[in-house]
């Protein structure tokens, strides 16, 4: 073979091995943008790629969960794109027919799903562990019951997979935190001496009112009436001593008043044994630090507030006001065919019954 023919051999094979990487880096650029599988089912696939995973295991996982045709496929797209140095762990929402340059991508900028859950400030322990069982991706059962009152109302972030009892103590971390804050600032001469006692008398603040801005007041009237040595008088308290934490669901029976249960201040002195609720840092820091007041009572005014009072006599005509409101929403609505088995009612709080 000539010198030329040679040349020119060889010329051709690299035109031919040119032109077939070409082909292939446009194939390779193709199928890296072309769209993905669609999802086994709905809209998108959730997968979980654990912490400290290498790049064959998460090719593994992806292709297992259907998210990508090929794990030999993204291992080299990953290598070539750099993009195996930076994936990272957590649990994602991969579309359907998301194409492998977005699936990359998603994993490098750690677009993680999130999860949370949120106890509000004044449910019992009954109710935040209905919320955790309720709650999907979190694991295992709890099985140590936290104490009344021990939880702090918050939203917290949840991992998939994380227990519910890593949970809930996370919950009593963060309330215990709050109290170790909050208890070296309190005023002088409250009539409690344990930063347990003022979480039982913070979660009857909680329940007592459901406006922010009226804690402190209602915080007041109890640091009063304690310092008094009057009763808290308190219809949370009851429902706490009947249900243990779930909601009652209807008005209170006189009988119910007049039973005398751990936690009915209208039959005990002080404060009930233990809290009746799992109170917020607000509720807390108001029964630590209550404002200079001289109320002694509280009645519903009617617009999902109420109306505070020095005097007993102040109180009744609160109180009176209050009737007529009750009077004029039940005059509205369509009166119930069976009455209930003894009369129903919902007395103020503290008690409108009995002066002082």
């Amino acid at each position: 073979m000539s010198g030329s023919a040679f040349k020119a051999g060889v010329l051709s094979a690299l035109a031919t091995a040119a032109l077939i990487f070409i082909a292939g880096l446009a194939w390779a650029f193709a199928s890296y943008n072309a769209d993905g599988p669609t999802a086994p089912s709905g809209d998108e696939t959730v997968v979980v790629l654990r912490s400290g995973a290498g790049v064959a295991e998460i090719a593994g996982v992806l292709a297992e969960a259907g998210v990508i045709r090929s794990a030999t496929g993204f291992r080299v797209a990953a290598q070539l794109t750099g993009a195996d140095r930076d994936l990272r762990a957590g649990e994602y929402r991969i579309e359907s027919q998301a194409s492998l340059a977005e699936v990359i991508q998603t994993l490098r900028t750690g677009d993680v799903a999130r999860h949370f859950v949120t106890i509000p400030e004044g449910w019992s322990v009954a109710q935040a562990i209905d919320i955790l069982n309720d709650e999907g991706v979190l694991t295992g059962e709890i099985t140590e019951i936290p104490a009344e009152g021990s939880l702090m109302p918050d939203t917290y972030e949840v991992t998939r997979g994380e227990s519910r009892q890593a949970v809930i103590e996370r919950m009593q971390s963060a309330q215990a935190a709050v109290i170790a804050e909050l208890w070296p600032g309190r005023a002088q001469g409250l009539p409690f001496s344990t930063p347990e006692q003022a979480v039982v008398l913070a979660s009857i603040v909680e329940k007592e009112t459901g406006q922010a801005d009226e804690r402190r007041q209602v915080a007041a009237v109890f640091v009063n009436r304690l310092r008094l040595g009057m009763r808290l008088e308190s219809d949370p308290t009851i429902i706490y001593g009947i249900t243990q934490g779930r909601p009652l669901g209807r008005g209170l029976r006189r009988s119910e008043i007049d039973r005398p249960t751990d936690w009915n201040t209208y039959q005990i002195d002080g404060l009930p044994p233990t809290p009746i609720a799992n109170p917020g840092r607000d509720a807390i820091a108001a029964v630590l630090n209550p404002p200079n007041s001289r109320n002694l009572f509280f009645v519903a005014d009617g617009s999902g507030g109420h109306a505070f009072a020095e005097t007993y006599q102040q109180h009744l005509q609160n109180v009176a006001r209050w009737r007529t409101i009750e009077q004029e929403q039940a005059s509205s609505q369509t009166p119930s065919v069976t009455p209930p088995a003894e009369p129903q009612t919902v007395p103020s709080t503290p008690s409108e019954a009995t002066a002082p």
